[in-house]
């Protein structure tokens, strides 16, 4: 299996210090086995997007050190993947319609429904009658796209997180705006580019069920997966920009580099010491994700 690694932001604003861990850790996973990182930006949702953050976040990355192989990409520019890939999903039958509204879906997932994670939803649309279909349809409410997952079970070995299972719920591939969603977009990119090793934040492990379920049905091989833990701030909640100076060019107001932000992060994955300098080669030389899971 491929090691090619990558990192995908959103362009919705500006990467914070808890990003830019991910992203190096990503790109240590992929430096140390010599093989590539890409960038690829996750632009999927126009009305959060800002043009000024793809270059924002392109520059934040290579300040701290990280580089990547070939161009950019876009999926905003890859529409048509999407497309074949929901064809195939129909033409195994794996697609239904639905018209539920956000009340109705919240109210539908807090019944409990056997196996199916807390929160899943628990495919009422999937039982509709063909009349009770049309009648929807003559609604004017145009409906979203959800997989027929019928429940099934994914088992998984996480390289940071270790043994992981999870059942696989009937999630939207396709929003009733006409937007493809990100559990699609990432398992169709993913595959397109080559993608052996998905580092990314512990807040995506409980997607991954999903997102492996997806592959398998699309044809496409299973990466490996590192879930990173998250950095938290001085409350112990998710890091965010309510905790201050969280991103570089805070930093940067108080006198640090970039490099001294690049030491920090990865004294706080244990690769060097508090105060130690090190070149992003010689993080490379000494990067281990087995001591990176010892330490997790």
């Amino acid at each position: 299996m491929s090691a090619d690694g990558r990192f995908a932001p959103s362009p919705t604003g500006t990467l914070h210090v808890g990003n830019l861990r991910t992203a190096l850790v990503a790109w240590l996973f992929a430096r140390s086995q010599d093989a590539r990182y890409l960038v690829r930006m996750e632009d999927l949702d126009t009305g959060r997007v800002r043009e000024r953050f793809y270059d924002e976040q392109l520059h934040d990355l290579a300040a701290i050190g990280l580089d990547w192989d070939g161009p950019v990409v876009r999926q905003s520019k890859r529409i048509a993947l999407y497309e074949a890939a929901l064809r195939t999903l129909r033409d195994k039958d794996l697609i239904y319609e639905c018209w539920c509204t956000r009340a109705e879906i919240r109210e539908a997932a807090s019944a409990p429904h056997g196996d199916l994670p807390e929160g899943a939803y628990p495919g009422t649309c999937k039982r509709l009658t063909a009349a009770q279909r049309a009648e929807r349809a003559a609604g004017g409410r145009p409906p979203a796209l959800r997989v027929d997952a019928q429940g099934a079970r994914i088992v998984f070995e996480d390289r940071l997180e270790g043994h992981q299972e999870g059942v696989v719920d009937d999630f939207v591939v396709r929003r009733n705006d006409g937007a493809f969603a990100y559990n699609l977009a990432v398992v169709v990119d993913d595959g397109a580019q080559g993608i052996g090793e998905v580092v990314r934040g512990a807040d995506l492990l409980d997607s991954t069920p999903r997102q492996l379920w997806l592959a398998d049905q699309l044809g496409i091989q299973r990466p490996r997966h590192a879930h990173v833990a998250l950095m938290l701030g001085p409350d112990g909640a998710r890091l965010a920009k309510r905790h201050g100076a969280v991103t570089l060019a805070d930093r940067a107001a108080q006198g640090q580099t970039a490099d001294d932000v690049r030491d920090e992060l990865a004294a706080s994955l244990d690769i060097c010491a508090r105060g130690e300098h090190l070149t992003p080669a010689e993080l490379v030389e000494r990067f281990s994700a087995n001591a990176l899971r010892q330490a997790a």
